[in-house]
């Protein structure tokens, strides 16, 4: 009895150590250096320096001229989106961006908001950073880092920022709020030296947040920002006080993952699927093998070659449109795939499109954003942060046609302190930029969440 006890005893406190040494794992980076050349002598340039997004008549006369000399191709018959873009309605399109488009009142749209830029290993990372107007008295601005991902841009957070930094109902809590272009993108300085991954972006995001003088922040990210900002909660826990997404695809599919697909579908409460989670999985071939298929080919490219396909979209602002425009589609809704015009202004306008299509071509960053996938892929699916919980307090927003369905169980596996899982009403892959009003009240909700947690532990 007294050996089965002591046994007992010593096998469960060999559980708590793993599982409390597992907790106080943090993901481990050193500074890099991604300008050109060695770094420089001397103390690192912490300035940071007012930006301005402006264009040019010769910008506009150059991208006419190119897009007066395109080449239209014939869809086939019949064929709306499934073939990619619709060479049809492309020409619609082009033809509203050559005559209607406005790209001098869209620069004055963007800069609405404080830009900045600030030098960070070396090269500059452009941001936004929007302080409220007003704060409730005996209350402070919350900070939030947003972070966007491919093909999108920081413009995708432009319809969300009012409804944190400036909400309607007086009750609600105020963010001050950072959208950093991930280097490489919009207007933030490429890497010079290849191994740029999203656990350097985390890195420098880190610094950012930092020089601004926040200790402390919460963070929001989908696409690639999702895997940034989780990045980030890895590296500093402490740091990040919640972490917000609304992209969450099993990093490193374990046991019980594998389970719940195999068998998930007789037993859906054994692994507490929802008819929603049964609709969105099964049949498995169909929903997560197929459809995967289908709609990654571009992500084989740019994993592999981005550099060769990326040439011709620096050089042709049709072509690039057409490249982006097309995830404007399929990654809203699927089913957009079966219309003429790919569905592409059911959710957005052309005008909202054209603006994040025109931030690649004015900053020529096509190439450097494709780069992205190479640096993170390249270094195959066992990287480090693959294997390392999330302990951070986590809430996911699953909206019904984000690219992978991602269950409530799938989601812990990673994130062991989920404080909210939310399923949306409607809503795809950008979200944020579609939805932006589910989208703020879900981070109100998950916020008010932790702070009400953090309170409690103080008393």
């Amino acid at each position: 009895m007294f050996t089965a006890l002591l046994v007992a005893l010593v096998i469960g406190g060999l559980i708590i150590f793993l599982l409390q040494r597992r907790k106080n794992q943090v993901l481990k980076t050193e500074d890099g250096w991604w300008g050109a050349g060695a770094p420089p002598e001397g103390e690192e340039d912490l300035t940071i320096r007012s930006f301005k997004v402006t264009t040019t008549d010769e910008e506009l006369e150059d991208l006419y001229r190119r897009m007066d000399q395109t080449r239209p191709v014939p869809s086939l018959e019949d064929s709306q989106f499934h073939y990619g873009f619709n060479s049809h309605y492309l020409q619609k399109v082009v033809s509203y961006w050559r005559k209607d488009f406005d790209w001098r009142r869209q620069v004055d749209k963007l800069n609405q908001y404080p830009h900045f830029k600030t030098n960070i290993e070396g090269i500059d990372v452009h941001y936004v950073h929007v302080k409220p107007k007003t704060v409730p008295e005996g209350t402070k601005a919350i900070p939030l880092i947003m972070v966007h991902g491919w093909p999108g841009s920081f413009y995708e957070f432009y319809g969300l920022i009012p409804m944190l930094t400036e909400p309607s109902d007086p009750g609600q809590l105020v963010f001050e709020v950072v959208c950093p272009s991930i280097p490489g993108y919009g207007f933030s300085e490429a890497p010079r030296k290849k191994g740029f991954d999203s656990v350097c972006a985390a890195r420098i995001f880190h610094k950012l947040m930092k020089r601004l003088g926040f200790q402390q922040f919460y963070a929001h990210g989908g696409d690639w920002g999702w895997l940034v900002t989780t990045n980030m909660a890895q590296l500093e826990p402490k740091t990040v006080k919640g972490l917000h997404v609304n992209f969450a695809p099993p990093s490193k599919p374990g046991l019980l993952v594998t389970l719940s697909i195999v068998l998930g579908r007789r037993f859906p409460k054994l692994f507490g699927f929802t008819e929603t989670d049964v609709e969105r999985l099964y049949p498995c071939m169909e929903k997560l093998v197929l459809e995967s298929i289908k709609e990654s080919g571009y992500m084989h490219i740019q994993a592999t070659k981005p550099d060769t396909a990326g040439c011709g979209l620096n050089d042709s602002p049709v072509g690039l449109a057409a490249y982006i425009l097309e995830k404007f589609s399929t990654w809203t809704d699927h089913d957009f795939r079966n219309l003429e015009d790919g569905g592409l202004t059911r959710k957005f306008s052309l005008d909202d499109l054209l603006t994040n299509v025109m931030i690649y071509w004015t900053s020529g960053c096509i190439v450097s954003s494709m780069r992205f996938y190479k640096e993170n892929f390249g270094k195959g699916l066992d990287v480090p942060h693959a294997k390392i919980p999330v302990f951070v307090p986590t809430g996911f927003a699953c909206f019904p046609n984000e690219l992978m369905h991602t269950p409530k169980l799938w989601v812990k596996q990673k994130y062991h302190n989920l404080v909210s899982f939310s399923p949306m009403q409607r809503g795809g892959h950008f979200a944020a930029m579609e939805e932006p009003r589910l989208m703020a009240e879900d981070i109100q909700q998950f916020t008010r969440s932790v702070e009400e947690m953090m309170k409690k532990k103080k008393e």
